[in-house]
């Protein structure tokens, strides 16, 4: 059974938000349970555990962002879908790992596609990985474990969670392989996954464990389509 939350303080925009989500769901043939919420403060004291929270930002007292900042404390993993009047506070939006940024007013087309990502998300999709060989033995690594690929030689230098991990290869298949997959050759040495960027600027990325990489001048302003393109599928303005 899904658990969604609707927290808005104008109480209209609430109830009708609330509604469109429970047709849809309903369309979907998802059971669940709804509730809403009229304050920032109100959902925090609530004792279920939702799934999926939708949430204002331009809130009385509690606005939606030092809300959702309060909510990641005890819930990390759950999905944040921010609803606002105004495109200012999306880069905030991704401190708190928003899922999505809806703007105001959010059509039923647009809404639905969004609960369509949330609610296959909460059905736990499966990690994407690719297998490579070091000393005649295979290693599974996580695509989304991965900060970039750096290429010494003939050598692979994978940069992940886990720390570096060396093996034979060609940066220029591995390109190939991770097409629409969340990464982009901003250089002829490196192939960085978008999801761990922070800041840029024309001639390095800083990623959110504080490594850099670099940006060669030509692949410049294809990074800049990628980087937006990739934030627009994953809590970008839309």
């Amino acid at each position: 059974m899904l658990s969604v939350a609707v927290c808005d303080d104008v109480f209209i925009e609430c109830c009708l938000m609330a509604k469109d989500i429970k047709n849809i769901l309903e369309q979907m043939k998802v059971p669940c349970i709804l509730r809403q919420f009229q304050s920032g403060r109100e959902l925090l004291q609530a004792q279920e555990s939702f799934d999926i929270i939708f949430l204002d930002i331009m809130m009385c007292g509690l606005d939606g962002m030092e809300t959702a900042q309060l909510f990641r404390k005890k819930a990390f993993d759950k999905i944040l879908i921010f609803v606002s009047s105004s495109q200012k506070y999306v880069f905030d939006a991704y401190d708190v790992e928003a899922f999505q940024y809806l703007l105001k007013p959010v059509g039923h087309r647009k809404l639905e596609q969004v609960l369509q990502k949330a609610v296959h998300k909460t059905q736990g999709s499966p990690q994407e990985f690719i297998i490579v060989s070091r000393e005649r033995q295979n290693k599974k690594l996580f695509l989304d474990s991965i900060y970039y690929f750096g290429i010494q030689g003939r050598i692979v230098e994978v940069h992940g969670v886990e720390g570096v991990f060396h093996y034979y290869g060609q940066i220029g298949g591995l390109e190939q392989m991770l097409q629409e997959k969340g990464f982009f050759r901003c250089h002829k040495s490196c192939l960085v996954n978008l999801k761990y960027v922070d800041t840029y600027n024309r001639q390095e990325a800083v990623l959110e464990n504080g490594e850099r990489v670099l940006i060669a001048k030509r692949r410049y302003a294809q990074f800049c389509q990628e980087i937006l393109k990739f934030m627009k599928g994953n809590g970008g303005v839309v």
